[in-house]
């Protein structure tokens, strides 16, 4: 397999979204303060609300993000990364109706990950929580999909990678849904949840990107 240079974009893309959105959480939650921010049981979300106060009927909770327009704004480029990705890389990863589908899926899930961005919970919590299901119910059901990609597709290569990262999304969906953290807590059963799109999509940027550009293929000697 070869790229040219659309598809090497769109790798690099991918690539990049996993990092800024991590990197971004990282630093969002170690300036919360009083309480510290907890990693098993704060939602993601919480590090983008705009406002302190007890939040969550379910799972009360003191919520105070001074940073929240940090994270903010790295959700909204990692959507617009994932989505770029996709788009970069649509008729490189293969085609007929399961690769369609899986991709059509996906990045509806990038529009989930603007969503949440740009509308925090606790200013619009229907909006906020419609993201969520683009997030981990679209987006979870495309990247398990993506994972029966038929073998003579790019995206079937990596298909044991791809089903791997599925199977867990939608664990982690179904456990967080139901609210049971087990040893990593509510919190953490929702970044199992929502991490393995864009960790995977990282991977697959790293396994394109591998890939020898066009114009690098020697072309057969003349006689």
């Amino acid at each position: 397999m070869n790229l040219n240079r659309t598809g090497r974009v769109g790798a690099l893309c991918w690539l990049a979204a996993a990092p800024i959105f991590l990197v971004a959480s990282l630093i969002t939650g170690l300036r919360w303060r009083e309480p510290a921010y907890s990693w098993a049981t704060h939602n993601i979300s919480d590090l983008g609300n705009a406002h302190c106060g007890i939040w969550d009927t379910t799972r009360p909770r003191y919520v105070c993000s001074p940073w929240h327009p940090l994270m903010n704004t790295a959700t909204l480029a990692t959507a617009v990364l994932l989505a770029a990705g996709l788009l970069l890389t649509w008729r490189i990863l293969g085609h007929g109706p399961v690769v369609r589908t899986a991709q059509t899926l996906l990045l509806l899930a990038t529009g989930g990950y603007a969503l949440v961005a740009l509308h925090p919970a606790d200013i619009d919590e229907n909006l906020h929580v419609l993201g969520a299901v683009l997030i981990m119910g679209m987006g979870n059901i495309g990247l398990l999909l993506a994972g029966f990609a038929p073998r003579g597709t790019t995206l079937g290569r990596w298909r044991r990678l791809t089903l791997t990262a599925g199977l867990i999304a939608l664990a982690g969906t179904t456990l967080f849904a139901a609210q049971q953290g087990l040893a990593i807590g509510v919190g953490g059963m929702e970044r199992v949840a929502v991490l393995p799109f864009p960790l995977w999509a990282c991977a697959l940027g790293v396994l394109l990107a591998e890939a020898p550009p066009l114009r690098d293929l020697a072309l057969p000697a003349s006689t």
